[in-house]
């Protein structure tokens, strides 16, 4: 029996999941938990299903298509907890 030596071969991990798209938007999600994962860093989850850390102006960003589907279908609300752009 012999030990055969394969040739190194250099693996890049992938780091993006999906096509992008989901970083080219301002998403929706409870405005308490925004706050909280931008001062902790700790990811939330979008309405969409994003899940992120908050970091950027949502306000230069067009909001989320399916975050905005999915929030004018919820029922009025008003009270803690409200969804929120981010």
């Amino acid at each position: 029996m012999s030990t055969k030596i394969l040739p190194q071969q250099e693996t890049t991990p992938q780091t993006s999941h999906g096509d992008g798209d989901h970083e080219r938007f301002s998403h929706y999600a409870d405005k308490h938990k925004i706050t909280e994962s931008m001062v902790t860093g700790t990811p939330i989850r979008a309405l969409c299903g994003k899940i992120w850390v908050p970091s950027r102006d949502p306000k230069k960003y067009p909001v989320c298509p399916e975050c905005k589907e999915i929030y004018e279908g919820l029922p009025p609300g008003g009270g803690e907890g409200d969804d929120q752009k981010q």
